[in-house]
């Protein structure tokens, strides 16, 4: 166990952010699964840019790293082109 006043602080403030981390993170799994899930193309564009908005927010605070992100956005953007119109 920690015994310095600094450690204690920076082990709770480690803990909130994990935990704040792991919502946010999971948040972003599931929208990207929604989307993957739909057939809709003009449902599917409307919700890709709300999702890649949360994914570049996501990557600009590392929750998850750029190339995850860049990843993702381009695969989803790759299944919304195959839909049909």
């Amino acid at each position: 166990m920690a015994n310095h006043k600094s450690s204690l602080k920076r082990i709770r403030q480690t803990q909130a952010r994990r935990l704040r981390n792991r919502y946010y993170a999971k948040s972003a799994r599931t929208a990207v699964r929604r989307l993957r899930a739909m057939t809709d193309k003009a449902e599917a564009t409307a919700a890709y840019n709300k999702v890649s908005a949360m994914l570049d927010r996501l990557a600009g605070k590392n929750v998850i790293s750029k190339n995850k992100a860049a990843n993702l956005k381009s695969k989803l953007a790759r299944y919304i082109n195959k839909l049909a119109a």
